[in-house]
């Protein structure tokens, strides 16, 4: 061996917030050693003419590039890894497995402030009652704000204040209330630096009691447990109702006691508040809860609070995968089958489904997919082996399953889109003191304004859409690119009179107010519900009895708990059984399953009416003699036949650009630099099924692959031919690794 070589690190291998895949290299800050910096660190690098963070995730005895190229680190921002080595391992995981640059990945996995350089420190946030809160108080104030008073009551008990993360514990919606206090200069908010605790805090020796557990429930919190330690996937089935929260509270306890923490991940921002009040009855532990609604002061408070251990349990949407935290014990998906966990646009197109799996092989721990209509790549799993399925049957003290019967469009008048079956069906559930959902995935008043003319209909400028009639805005809007514009009287072309055509949830609410005047209604869909406060007020009216009938789109099926609901109507069963997406069988059969599930809770059995105008197919006859055991049977055998998913591997190469010659283009250099393949498939490039959105047209090319492995041997001697090409600087482009919509 040479004496002279340097075996000692001299060189920083540096994720940084860029579009490159590759690690940067530099040079350790002046009067440190490379080896001083550990992975996970954050630091700050120059990158051209400007300054970046990046994170070290390695050390390196040399460098490609020539020593009098490399720059040295400007400031090093951490005096511990910011990102343990876990948590790190599974952001590089997730970058390399969906092909995307590390820094980007790395990056977006933290809250915007440590983005830009923010103190990673833990700190509490405290809320303290000023003179003039005090006097307010004394005064009677605020008189019309009851959740403002109580927290300003509370203060008043509490001279030395109260932590934000207690209250995130104990009192739900308790931001609002403040954030309007300290604007009346009545509380004041500020932050303290964490005192030096135990990273995990010692668990109440008694718990709220919970439910009386049923056989099964009991053997599924068991049989989980049991796995502590080690990595498991169970697929926690069950219908709408039968317990699986339940299940998923108890197997937290069992870790909580353990000393351990667990991360519950649900789909959508409006699951959040729901299952979190569940969690914070029986659970009297710090909880985070991380979505992307929340201010990045919120968002960074709770990623601390994570991190340092305080919070014991994290409740989010997809990007909480990532949430840091220490002893992770227990990992669980509500709703796994929700297209809501793959990311469909912008960064990097991971599913959190499929990462926070890959994390729990990692920690070694089990996890629990949960949901009435497990995805078909889940089941096969199950048929492999790989996971182990444990079925949760309907309580004994829950009503029968509903009956469900298809209502043909063909042979029954319609009124308004709803035909008379479902209209009388309706009102003899609210004359029997029931509450009724009307289920239809398209909001908006119509999807149509129409000349009755000339035949012109409204069109989006931008996109190949039509622009849908908001009657209530008295606006036309495209739901693809958000452009809107005031609802014509007249026809743009020819000046005649245009009505609306087709129905949409806003129709639909204003036909049965028509239709039963004293019924009071509320809808749940993007444009009545824009916070968790307003999900949170919609179903107190109906968990009140206030509201009787229910108006919703997909929003409906998410898992909420729909106590009074007897009859359930599906207005418009038909979208999907035709679709040129082979997932789309799959998804109306999951969505009519969990919609249908939401009739019959407590102890009235339901009744479900779905609107068809094909009640002879496949799909639909499918669902009503099997369930959604005997639909998912019959699918996989196609999926094996026809060598889709989950029996082969896509990827798909979107591009887009101002104009389809150059997205086309693109992608056609893209195909013809790949070379002969033997096993892997290039299919197209096609235009999109929309294939202008947002002023761009967009367009796609088709990966095909017989195992993951082949594919992902392909994509790295690919991608990086396609990166050198000179149309790829001319275009928009991104790799969707595991596509859930191929159209």
């Amino acid at each position: 061996m040479n004496p002279d070589f340097s075996t000692s690190p001299e060189v920083l291998k540096i994720a940084v917030d860029c579009p490159l895949r590759t690690l940067l290299d530099y040079l350790p800050p002046k009067g440190r050693a490379a080896d001083e910096l550990s992975p996970g660190m954050r630091v700050r690098v120059p990158m051209g003419r400007r300054e970046a963070i990046g994170v070290v995730i390695s050390q390196a005895t040399q460098s490609e590039l020539a020593s009098g190229r490399l720059r040295a680190v400007i400031e090093v921002l951490d005096d511990e890894p910011l990102l343990e080595p876990g948590l790190l391992d599974l952001l590089l995981w997730t970058a390399s497995y969906y092909h995307h640059p590390p820094g980007e990945v790395i990056c977006a996995a933290l809250p915007a402030a440590l983005r830009s350089g923010a103190t990673a420190r833990a700190q509490h946030s405290w809320l303290q009652l000023t003179a003039a809160g005090r006097e307010a108080l004394l005064a009677g104030e605020p008189r019309r704000a009851p959740r403002q008073r109580e927290l300003l009551q509370r203060l008043a008990a509490d001279p030395a204040g109260l932590r934000t993360v207690q209250l995130d514990a104990d009192a739900a919606g308790w931001r609002e209330s403040a954030r309007a206090l300290q604007r009346r200069g009545w509380i004041a908010i500020e932050e303290r630096n964490m005192a030096a605790s135990p990273p995990l805090a010692t668990p109440p020796t008694r718990w709220p009691r919970g439910p009386e557990l049923s056989p099964e429930q009991s053997r599924a919190v068991n049989d989980i447990d049991a796995a502590a330690g080690h990595f498991s996937a169970f697929v926690l089935q069950g219908a709408t109702g039968s317990g699986k929260t339940e299940v998923y509270l108890r197997l937290v306890v069992r870790a909580l006691e353990r000393g351990q923490s667990a991360l519950v991940l649900v789909p959508e921002i409006g699951l959040t508040p729901q299952l979190l009040a569940r969690f914070r009855e029986r659970l009297p532990v710090p909880m985070a809860v991380l979505h992307s609604a929340l201010k990045d002061g919120e968002r960074l408070a709770a990623w601390r609070a994570a991190r340092a251990g305080e919070a014991r349990v994290v409740i989010g949407t997809r990007s909480a995968v990532f949430a840091p935290l220490p002893n992770l014990g227990l990992i669980v998906i509500d709703e796994e089958h929700d297209s809501s966990y793959k990311q469909h646009e912008g960064g990097c197109r991971y599913s959190a489904r499929d990462v926070a799996v890959r994390r729990a092989q990692q920690a070694a721990v089990p996890v629990v997919l949960g949901s009435a209509t497990p995805s078909l790549e889940t089941l096969q799993n199950v048929q492999q082996g790989r996971y182990r399925q444990l079925p949760l049957p309907r309580r004994a003290d829950q009503a029968a399953a509903p009956s469900v019967a298809l209502i043909d469009l063909r042979a029954h008048a319609v009124h308004a889109g709803l035909a008379g079956p479902v209209i009388q069906a309706i009102g003899r559930h609210l004359a029997g003191d029931g509450q009724v959902l009307v289920y239809l995935n398209r909001r908006g008043y119509a999807p149509t304004l129409l000349c009755t003319s000339c035949g012109w209909i409204a069109p989006c400028t931008e996109c190949d859409a039509r622009l849908t009639v908001h009657q209530g805005a008295a606006q036309l809007r495209c739901h693809y690119c958000g452009a809107a514009q005031p609802l014509p009287q007249r026809c743009a072309r020819c000046g005649f009179a245009v009505r609306p055509v087709g129905q949409g949830t806003e129709r639909v609410a204003e036909t049965l107010a028509e239709l039963f005047p004293t019924a009071a209604q509320v809808r749940l869909d993007r444009d009545t519900v824009r916070s968790a406060a307003d999900i949170d007020a919609v179903m107190h009216s109906l968990l009140e009895g206030r509201a009787r009938i229910l108006v919703g789109t997909q929003m409906v099926t998410k898992g909420h708990h729909f106590p009074g609901v007897t009859l359930v109507a599906v207005l418009n069963a038909d979208q999907g059984l035709f679709s040129t997406d082979f997932r789309a069988a799959e998804r109306l059969a999951q969505t009519i399953v969990q919609v249908a599930g939401r009739a019959g809770r407590g102890e009235r059995a339901g009744e479900v009416l779905i609107q068809t105008a094909y009640p002879d197919h496949p799909l639909l006859q499918s669902l009503l003699s099997g369930g959604y055991e005997s639909f998912a049977a019959d699918a996989l055998l196609e999926r094996a036949s026809a060598r889709w998913p989950p029996f082969s591997r896509l990827a798909l190469l979107r591009a887009s650009a101002l104009s389809a010659a150059q997205a086309l283009d693109f992608l056609n250099a893209a195909r013809e630099c790949a070379g002969a393949q033997p096993e892997a498939r290039l299919l197209g490039p096609v235009s999109a099924s929309m294939a202008r959105r947002a002023g761009r047209h967009h367009a796609q090319l088709l990966i095909e692959h017989a195992g993951r492995g082949g594919l992902h041997r392909f994509l790295e001697r690919w991608l990086p031919e396609v990166e050198r090409l000179p149309a790829a600087r001319r275009v928009r482009w991104a790799l969707d690794v595991d596509p859930l919509d191929i159209q």
